[in-house]
């Protein structure tokens, strides 16, 4: 018998055929970790995002997408639009606060540095507003996103890259 003392996660890029467990990873998030900041109401308008499943698949393949595994299985995964937007950062809440975002996150950064991008933003949810502050992201202004009838605020926050080549 094998025994870690802590697992071991690893990041790959998205396929396609990645898109229908994502969803499930999605919805489960959503779920599952979100419930202090967003009603019942709120989170099923959020999580039908993933419904339309051909649209979901899309948003992943549109833009630069890491999906972060556990013994070769996805548990989160992160997107990155444009070059200077994180759209998406989802952690199975089986692994969330073992650092899968963080690596996610780190990952986006050092890949939007490589490109020349000079500063990131996100519109980070009320639950995931204390993680991105705590990677040094600042709040620029608050917002409401309307989603299937309900209002969602979420807090739009920057931060300022090292310039390429930078030791900072």
């Amino acid at each position: 018998m094998m025994v870690r003392a802590k697992p071991s996660f690893a990041l790959r890029p998205f396929l396609a055929t990645d898109a229908p467990l994502l969803a499930d990873i999605f919805r489960s998030s959503i779920a599952d970790l979100t419930a202090d900041d967003y009603s019942e109401a709120q989170q099923d308008a959020w999580a039908s995002v993933a419904d339309d499943e051909e649209e979901f698949e899309r948003r992943l393949v549109d833009r630069l997408t890491l999906v972060a595994t556990l013994d070769g299985s996805p548990i989160g995964f992160a997107a990155l639009q444009n070059s200077d937007q994180i759209d998406m950062l989802y952690v199975h809440p089986a692994v969330a606060g073992q650092g899968v975002g963080t690596m996610l996150i780190d990952a986006l950064e050092r890949l939007a540095t490589a490109r020349g991008t000079k500063r990131l933003f996100t519109d980070a949810s009320d639950n995931a507003r204390a993680f991105f502050e705590q990677r040094g992201y600042v709040a620029q202004q608050r917002n409401t996103v309307s989603l299937g009838g309900e209002w969602l605020p979420n807090t739009t926050m920057e931060k300022k890259l090292a310039a390429k080549g930078s030791d900072s």
